[in-house]
């Protein structure tokens, strides 16, 4: 702010000049007038900016407390306002201009300490907002905080149950590690014992060592191979040992029990039928009359029934001689009838063959409905009832088929009760599994094929032709019955005493059976027992271990089952034994 100030004297001296008329006083008049008019208007200025600068000030201590704003505000403006304006405009103008400018100056001190007051109460009402709003601010954090607590505390509590659990875990952990330390050394015992085992292989592996290290490179790595493969054949033999006791465990059970109960509960009979009958005859003149002139009367028997008659010395005997039992059949009705009538002629002959075979025909009929009555099946076309009939007459290993099919038909029914399968189906694919055996002699084909063919013919359901034709592996099972005829067709064909093999040929498969077991390595003697059924196979403890006897068991199976064909099943028994012996002296 700046000051101007004119000397009294010079004022009157100007006003002198003018009352005198001078040139040079009119000039200073106006020089005088023109210097009051801008200082008026600088002051206006002036005022004005100290008005703008007053209002900046006021926005700038809003943020101070109520107090320090009205204290400030009133020294500041009263001082810097009054004290210094109201000093300028006395000291520099005359009274009139004095007063003019007092007056101005007044009304604007008035009008500023009003825009004051209302800036102080604007401020005031600001100041109490904001400390309304910081009150409520803390209200809100205080909560905010209280709240805080309250879940601190909540965790407080959720983290001492906690740690009264653990202690618990703890206590029960300690438990567990206490059994666990137990438990450690007895596996430390079985270490210990491993290491001694690996000891003594370390010596053997030495020895084979020494042993390798004369071969060549390519003898060492043959040697290595062989080594290794028979080390995973071991390993897999463990674990497939495993993986069948776990199975057999369960399975085997229930399956014994299942066909334990359907043995129990059938015994059948059995009856060695052979190629040849034999025709008891009063006396041996007959026989030259069956033979008749020229041999007329037994070339008309045999053109008759198709079979062959061979009269030797056998005394008070002809034996009739063909593979077709229904042919001998006939041709033994027809020679008895012969016999009993004494007439034996060619024209007799045929008329007596004729009857013979009505009469076997009937029988064949009769044979199958009583199959099918013994078990209780009815609706069975009448080409099966025939067929069942037949067989009869058929034979397989000395086992009678007819008496065969009743047995498997009841055995498939007994397992089917057991299992809950439906049991009426089960015997009726029992019964006709082997139906396909009546025609082998006719037609070209395996038995379970023709037999499918011939039930699938007969409107049989599908499931009774799928097990006919499934039960040797000919096509695949479908259905549980299928493999209930497969077990219960076992069961029958390998009953001790059910079959009948020839001398020749039995004793050939047990050597044969003897022969595949003693090819193995490490196998020291075989023995065949129980008429063929098992084969018990002794092995060097030195060479073959339990996991390697466990393989080997599996091999020898497998290689008679490649090679040799037998009824029923063969079991393979390894024996690995170690013996200590000593002298007491």
């Amino acid at each position: 702010m700046f000051q101007f100030t004119i000397p009294a004297t010079f004022i009157i001296g100007v006003f002198d000049l003018v009352d005198a008329g001078s040139a040079s006083g009119v000039v200073l008049m106006g020089v005088l007038v023109g210097m009051a008019l801008s200082y008026s208007f600088l002051s206006a200025r002036f005022h004005k900016r100290e008005n703008s600068e007053v209002k900046n000030r006021v926005q700038a201590i809003k943020a101070e407390t109520i107090e320090e704003v009205t204290a400030r505000t009133e020294v500041k403006v009263r001082s810097e306002i009054e004290g210094k304006i109201r000093t300028e405009i006395t000291e520099r103008l005359e009274a009139q201009m004095t007063e003019e400018m007092e007056a101005s100056k007044a009304l604007k001190i008035k009008t500023s300490e009003s825009e004051a007051k209302k800036i102080i109460k604007d401020a005031e009402i600001e100041a109490s907002s904001l400390l309304i709003a910081a009150r409520e601010e803390a209200a809100d954090e205080i909560a905010k905080q209280t709240e805080k607590l309250d879940g601190q505390k909540r965790q407080l509590k959720e983290l001492e149950h906690s740690l009264t659990d653990r202690d618990e875990q703890l206590v029960t952990k300690n438990e567990k590690f206490e059994k666990l330390k137990e438990d450690l050394k007895l596996r430390e015992k079985d270490l210990e014992k491993s290491f001694e085992k690996l000891k003594t292989k370390e010596h053997s592996v030495a020895d084979t060592l020494a042993k390798i290290s004369g071969l060549s490179a390519k003898e060492a790595r043959e040697e290595l191979i062989q080594r290794v493969q028979e080390d995973a054949e071991v390993e897999a033999a463990r674990v497939a040992r495993k993986i069948e006791e776990d199975a057999i465990e369960n399975a085997d059970k229930a399956a014994k029990k299942v066909i334990g109960i359907a043995v129990q509960r059938w015994a059948g009979e059995y009856v060695a039928e052979r190629c040849l009958n034999v025709i008891q005859i009063p006396n041996d003149d007959l026989k030259g009359r069956i033979i008749g002139r020229e041999g007329r009367n037994i070339r008309a028997i045999e053109a008759a029934t198709g079979v062959d008659l061979i009269v030797d010395d056998t005394p008070n005997a002809i034996m009739i001689s063909c593979f077709d039992p229904i042919r001998r059949e006939v041709a033994r009705l027809t020679l008895e009838k012969l016999v009993g009538d004494g007439r034996i002629h060619p024209s007799r002959i045929e008329e007596i063959a004729q009857k013979s075979k009505k009469d076997v025909e009937r029988e064949i009929k009769d044979r199958g409905e009583r199959a099918a009555f013994e078990l209780g099946l009815g609706g069975l076309h009448p080409d099966l009832l025939n067929l069942l009939g037949r067989l009869r007459y058929r034979t397989s290993y000395g086992q009678n088929q007819w008496s065969h099919s009743i047995e498997v038909g009841f055995l498939c029914g007994l397992m089917a009760a057991e299992l809950g399968v439906n049991v009426r189906l089960a015997k009726r694919a029992g019964l006709l599994h082997d139906i396909g055996k009546a025609l082998t002699h006719e037609r070209e084909g395996s038995h379970a094929v023709i037999g499918a063919e011939i039930a699938a013919r007969c409107g049989e359901h599908e499931v009774v032709r799928n097990a006919i034709a499934a039960h040797h592996n000919d096509e695949p099972q479908n259905s549980v019955i299928a493999h209930l005829v497969i077990a219960a067709d076992a069961l029958s064909g390998a009953r001790p005493g059910a079959r009948r093999e020839i001398l020749e040929t039995y004793v050939q498969r047990l050597r044969d059976l003897e022969k595949i077991s003693s090819e193995f390595k490490g196998v020291e003697k075989s023995f065949v027992v129980q008429a063929g059924r098992e084969i018990r196979v002794m092995v060097e403890n030195s060479k073959v271990n339990d996991d390697q006897a466990f393989a080997l068991s599996k091999k020898i199976a497998q290689k008679i089952e490649e090679e040799m064909t037998y009824p029923g099943q063969i079991k393979v028994c390894v024996i690995r034994e170690t013996r200590a012996v000593d002298y007491a002296k």
